[in-house]
């Protein structure tokens, strides 16, 4: 299988992940209930939902005037680009 198409669907897979656990802690939050640990939000971010969460998180205005997030989000955004950046580099690249 295509190493492109393996990151393709495991980016789709988190992705989905990272939009239904920030609309669920949304819900919580609206109905007081039992939330989503923050630690958790921001491990989903950082194994590749961190885009799809802003964008939710952005969309529903959830979160956004937590520093952690609205900083710590677009970080993982910029370091997951350069991961992809740098594999791409190496794995097409004649070094």
């Amino acid at each position: 299988m295509n190493f492109w198409y393996i990151v393709l669907v495991y980016s789709i897979s988190i992705s989905i992940v990272a939009v239904i656990i920030t609309i669920f802690d949304k819900i919580a939050a609206i109905h007081k209930k039992s939330r989503v640990p923050e630690s958790t939000l921001m491990t989903v971010g950082l194994f590749g939902g961190a885009a799809a969460m802003l964008i939710t998180m952005k969309g529903i205005r959830h979160k956004t005037l937590h520093k952690r997030f609205m900083i710590g989000l677009p970080l993982m955004i910029i370091l997951h680009a350069f991961i992809i950046g740098i594999t791409y580099y190496f794995l097409y690249t004649n070094i």
